[in-house]
């Protein structure tokens, strides 16, 4: 039985009033009562509060008293079970917008950060997207996955991962159990169709042949396509090139960081050919970008005529030409089998079948990453001069 009763309560002074085993009644000196347990855990004492006297009584402060002991007893903090913060867990399509928030920073291609949440809008959040993560199992992530498994095929196999990539920071939050259950997926789903994963390249001694053709008539797309054929650059990198980044003096572009597909700087020298149609753009390119877009029209069919400057002006085209434009000029030249990308790859045979530079000053014309760590490490030149010999011939051999 318990020391204090509903009237000492009441009455109680300023001080501190045992009920018994560990309960006590405070009561300040500005007349507030509260009610506080004190609980001796692993030889160390502990004070729980219960509440307010005012809105706790006698009997119900013994009864809080008694289940603040018995979780003790049972092993559980009583204050760090109160401190807790419940959380909430979010469905995929919350998941999958906040984890995009995240990362997306650490992206460098646009293009991938829009098409990354894009894609699992369009097939995940279906059927996925109102299921809370912890929930989500491989039976669900397979049946998401079927309808475009064999039909889109590398669509689904980036959805898939990205599916994962959701579910791993779901896991990393707190709000799943385990990562994502993605390893016995494809026993789950049909076998797709085994595709070549290399671009489709022209034969290098086709490539006179295309450069005579597109010679035959001059644009914009085909300039550009010109210029990517004598550069060996990727399709993103000339579409993207700005006048600040060439140097017509030493004949070299410098592609910056953030242009890149590695992320470094990349030194380009320039062949008399490619500064040619680099000195033909400047007389009508806007004042930025070295191949503009023209806006409303497809810049292979913007004719700039032989010897008419003023054909297009230098307000022609603010944003960069689309990468579909040059594969219409490749399309028109004839060049139906072959892709753009595919271009570095007929640059690469020829230099590794027809002339004797070594393959790493080759791997460097094509801002390669060189695959050796401790190689990489150690390597300091990025062979430019030796490269202009490189490009300079391939300028000859291409016409």
């Amino acid at each position: 039985m318990g020391k204090l009763t509903a009237l000492k309560v009441k009455a109680a002074p300023a001080g501190r009033h045992e009920d018994g085993d560990g309960l006590a009644l405070l009561v300040k000196a500005t007349g507030t009562r509260s009610w506080v347990l004190k609980v001796q855990v692993e030889g160390k004492r502990r004070e729980f509060g219960l509440g307010s006297a005012k809105a706790v009584s006698l009997a119900e402060a013994r009864d809080k008293a008694d289940a603040v002991r018995r979780q003790y007893r049972a092993g559980l903090d009583p204050v760090a079970e109160k401190q807790q913060v419940v959380v909430t867990v979010p469905t995929f399509r919350e998941a999958a917008r906040l984890a995009h928030g995240e990362q997306q920073a650490g992206w460098r291609n646009p293009k991938h950060r829009a098409q990354w949440l894009s894609s699992l809008e369009a097939y995940a959040f279906p059927s996925l997207g109102g299921k809370t993560v912890d929930k989500i199992d491989g039976p669900m992530i397979r049946d998401a996955l079927l309808p475009i498994w064999l039909d889109k095929p590398e669509t689904a196999r980036r959805v898939r991962q990205r599916i994962g990539a959701v579910l791993d920071w779901a896991y990393a939050k707190g709000h799943r159990a385990s990562e994502a259950p993605m390893r016995s997926l494809s026993k789950g789903l049909p076998r797709q169709p085994k595709k070549d994963g290399h671009f489709a390249a022209l034969p290098y001694d086709k490539l006179p042949g295309l450069m005579q053709t597109l010679g035959m008539t001059e644009s914009i797309g085909r300039l550009a396509l010109q210029f990517l054929i004598l550069t060996a650059a990727r399709s993103g990198e000339v579409r993207g090139a700005r006048w600040s980044e060439v140097d017509m003096e030493t004949a070299v572009w410098t592609v910056p960081p953030d242009r890149m597909k590695a992320g470094k700087q990349h030194l380009v020298p320039l062949s008399k050919p490619a500064l040619v149609i680099l000195k033909r753009m400047a007389e009508v390119a806007s004042d930025e970008l070295v191949f503009p877009g023209i806006t409303g029209r497809v810049a292979d069919t913007d004719t700039l005529g032989k010897g008419r400057p003023g054909a297009l002006t230098r307000a022609a085209g603010k944003r960069p030409m689309s990468d579909m434009t040059l594969t219409k000029v490749l399309r028109t030249a004839g060049a139906d089998d072959a892709t753009v990308h595919g271009m570095r790859s007929s640059f690469r045979d020829w230099a590794a079948e027809q002339t004797s530079f070594p393959g790493e000053v080759v791997e460097a014309a094509l801002a390669h990453t060189i695959g050796n760590k401790v190689e990489a490490a150690y390597r300091r030149t990025n062979y430019l001069e030796k490269r202009r010999g490189l490009m300079d011939a391939w300028a000859a051999f291409i016409g």
